[in-house]
């Protein structure tokens, strides 16, 4: 019965491990584990086998009169469905693509207004969303534009500022009472 739980609490061990590290442990083989095996010998997978095996051997051997060897084969059974479900979970997780972050290049073309008006020669802000968040950047214009007129984005030409261009001079609006 020891042998067994030995068996359970070092796979939580090893998982704890495998967790904590995160892929540093595999690393120290190399990737002799790649190939056909690619996954299937992810630590993970055999720390969720290796626990299976252990806690499902010690509870055969202790509720039922079957012996070790019929203990280790039932939890050789349950330890490998458990590693199967941990490979099929961890490839599903690696599949899950997400959609690509924002760049700051999708910018142009957008609209927004100016938070600090912009001078003929020099800086001033815009509020401006980007991937659905508001983003403020410095902006520059051909010729001055006031606080709150609507502004179109012509050009990025750095990660922190824009180009804009006035939409129409009558739009003007203090968005900061606005409803």
């Amino acid at each position: 019965m020891s042998l067994f739980l030995g068996l359970g609490s070092g796979g939580i061990v090893l998982l704890v491990c495998a967790l904590v590290f995160d892929g540093v442990l595999e690393g120290v083989f190399g990737g002799a584990l790649d190939g056909p095996f690619d996954g299937w010998l992810s630590l993970p997978v055999i720390a969720g086998f290796v626990s299976m095996l252990g806690f499902t051997g010690a509870i055969v051997l202790g509720t039922t009169g079957l012996g070790p060897g019929a203990a280790a084969v039932c939890g050789g059974v349950t330890g490998t469905g458990a590693g199967w479900l941990t490979y099929r979970f961890g490839r599903s997780l690696a599949r899950d693509a997400s959609a690509a972050a924002p760049r700051r290049a999708e910018l142009v073309g957008s609209a927004g207004y100016v938070v600090t008006p912009i001078p003929a020669a020099g800086y001033g802000e815009v509020l401006l969303r980007l991937g659905g968040q508001p983003v403020k950047c410095a902006a520059t214009a051909d010729g001055p534009v006031p606080l709150g007129a609507e502004v179109w984005v012509t050009a990025v030409p750095s990660s922190t500022s824009v180009s804009v261009r006035s939409v129409d001079p009558s739009s003007v609006i203090d968005h900061r009472t606005a409803p």
